[in-house]
C-alpha cells in the first residue's frame, strides 16, 4: 500500500521535503511509516524518538495500522479558520476573538493575548518563525473548545498567527466566555495549556547568530 508521510518544521529540514509517498506493506503501523521515511532520510532519526505521529489528522499509537492511500504526519515538539477559530499569517486583532464568544447568556470573557518577546533565556530574539499543520491545528482548536464546553459551560475562540512574527506583535489571542468569571479564568487557561502542549504548530526562534526550534534544540 501506499501512504502520504508529512513532514513539518525541523523535521522537514532534516528529511529536505515537505513529503513523501512511500510504499508499506500491508498491515504496516504508523511506526513503520517513521522507520521508513527515516530510512529514506537518515538525518531524521536523531530526532525520531521525540517525533509524535499523526495519521489522518489524529494523534496515533506507534502501532496504529494504516490503510491505504492515509497519511502520517511527523509532529516534532509543539512551541501546537474554522468556525470561531482561525489560523493564519494575518495579522491579528485582540478584539476578533472576544466578538465570536461574547452573548447575554454569559457574564465573564477572559482573553490572553500571546506576544513576541525581544529576548529568551539570556539570548536577543530578532523574530519568530510560526509554522503549522494549518487542517489538524484547527481540529485541536475545535477539541480544546469542546472541552471548555464540557467541564466549565464556556465558549472559547482561538486565532493563531504563522509566519514571520517581529517582537511585540501578537502570535496568539484566546478569548473564554462563561456565565461565572471562575469558570471563564479555567477555560481560557485550559486552552492556552492544551494548545501548547498539543496543537501541530512551531516556532523557531531566529538570533543575531543563528537560529533554534523551540522544544527541539534544533
Amino acid at each position: 500500500m501506499r501512504v502520504t508521510v508529512l513532514y513539518f518544521a525541523a523535521a522537514r529540514e532534516r528529511a529536505g521535503a515537505a513529503s513523501d509517498a512511500l510504499d508499506l506493506p500491508d498491515g504496516a503501523t504508523a511506526a513503520d511509516a517513521l522507520a521508513a521515511a527515516c530510512a529514506r532520510h537518515p538525518a531524521l532519526q536523531a530526532v525520531a524518538t521525540k517525533l509524535r505521529l499523526a495519521v489522518d489528522q489524529e494523534f496515533s499509537a506507534p502501532e496504529r495500522k494504516l490503510r491505504d492511500g492515509g497519511e502520517v504526519a511527523l509532529i516534532p515538539p509543539v512551541s501546537g479558520g474554522a468556525g470561531p477559530h482561525s489560523i493564519g499569517p494575518q495579522p491579528l486583532s485582540a478584539e476578533a476573538p472576544l466578538r465570536e464568544v461574547v452573548g447575554t447568556d454569559c457574564g465573564a470573557v477572559v482573553s490572553f493575548t500571546g506576544t513576541v518577546r525581544s529576548s529568551n533565556h539570556g539570548k536577543a530574539v530578532v523574530r519568530l518563525e510560526y509554522e503549522a499543520y494549518p487542517e489538524m491545528a484547527l481540529r485541536i482548536f475545535g477539541h480544546i473548545a469542546a472541552v471548555a464546553r464540557e467541564r466549565w459551560g464556556a465558549r472559547v475562540a482561538i486565532h493563531h498567527r504563522t509566519g514571520a512574527l517581529e517582537p511585540g506583535e501578537l502570535s496568539v489571542v484566546i478569548a473564554a466566555a462563561a456565565p461565572h468569571r471562575a469558570d471563564a479564568f479555567e477555560a481560557c487557561r485550559h486552552a492556552i495549556e492544551a494548545l501548547k502542549k498539543d496543537a501541530p504548530i512551531w516556532k523557531r526562534e531566529i538570533y543575531p547568530d543563528g537560529s533554534s526550534w523551540v522544544g527541539l534544540g534544533s
